[in-house]
């Protein structure tokens, strides 16, 4: 069995830290939150310290407490909405690349419309339409988020998959009376793999930035803590243009570390994929053990390969005529 080749790349370790940093906080934040954050029992407006090393709000609110809590609910609607908007994009566009024919006509069109339509308006007027206590329900409100980012995966699925269903290993599992569902969630899609995980941290990343633009706008419920909710307040009382930095920049930071994490790990997705990636993350003394420059040419992708000799071409010698 031929070894699975992981990339080691220092950025692909470095967004995994961080991803699995902030899946620890979703589990234990809210138990490490030395305070409610709802509570409103200290002075207003404290800046960082020992005590509160975020500072606190206007109504006297502990910040890190706030962001804390805030880690559970952001990253599990992102969890919820990657997940089911990856799984929904794997069906619909395994389907429409194998079957191909009115499945693929139909499947496509349903593709193109929801990619065709804005999707943040498109959430917008979903959740407006939401009962009251629905917009607190992590559940629905991921739902809702995948209902509205599998469009664009489940096109790059669709080309894969047309790419692999003539291939050899297809063709025998159709030959020997394999059944269309087990051809193409066990024989294709074990291939997609990679293109799967991508879409996956494409889809975490949107989702994230989605729940928080909407809990930004008010269009969730406040009552549930999360790093949206904390920039809406932040707004709604001037923190920006008081000065009181404390209160909008902890989220924030938090917001673009997951963001990067996820894009760290999608280059190194992306470096699996392509062995002509592979060089890129490698450091100076593997690049020199390699026999590789130590900085890469503009324009130029330096690729690894193997050691492996060729044999010397074969002398010939062509018949004189006289």
């Amino acid at each position: 069995m031929k070894k699975l080749r992981i990339p080691r790349s220092p950025k692909v370790i470095l967004g995994l830290c961080i991803v699995v940093f902030f899946l620890l906080l979703t589990i234990f934040g809210p138990l490490l939150a030395p305070f409610s954050p709802d509570d409103t029992s200290f002075a207003p407006l404290l800046t960082p310290s020992a005590h509160h090393w975020f500072g606190t709000t206007s109504l006297g609110q502990d910040i890190f407490s706030q962001t804390l809590v805030g880690a559970r609910a952001t990253i599990v609607v992102a969890l919820v909405a990657g997940l089911v908007a990856t799984m929904l994009s794997m069906v619909v566009g395994i389907s429409a690349g194998y079957l191909g024919g009115y499945t693929d006509d139909g499947l496509s069109l349903m593709s193109n419309v929801f990619l065709a339509i804005p999707g943040l308006p498109l959430l917008i007027v979903i959740d407006s339409y939401l009962p009251v206590n629905s917009r607190s329900n992590s559940l629905v409100i991921g739902l809702i988020i995948a209902l509205t980012g599998w469009a664009w995966g489940a096109r790059v699925i669709r080309a894969q998959t047309m790419s692999l269903r003539n291939r050899d290993f297809v063709e025998a599992s159709r030959i020997i009376g394999e059944k269309r569902h087990r051809v193409m969630f066990f024989e294709v899609a074990p291939n997609l793999l990679p293109i799967l995980a991508s879409s996956l941290l494409f889809t975490l990343l949107y989702s994230i930035g989605a729940y928080v633009t909407l809990a930004y706008i008010g269009l969730t419920s406040t009552s549930v803590w999360n790093w949206g909710t904390m920039l809406f307040w932040a707004q709604n009382n001037n923190a920006p243009l008081s000065g009181e930095w404390y209160w909008f920049v902890p989220p924030g930071v938090c917001i673009a570390l997951v963001g990067t994490g996820l894009a760290l790990l999608n280059f190194g997705i992306d470096e699996f994929i392509n062995p002509r990636l592979r060089a890129a993350g490698l450091s100076s003394k593997q690049r020199r053990k390699l026999g590789l420059p130590r900085r890469q040419r503009l324009g130029l992708t330096p690729v690894v390969r193997s050691n492996v000799t060729t044999p010397a071409p074969i002398a010939t010698t062509k018949p004189v005529t006289t």
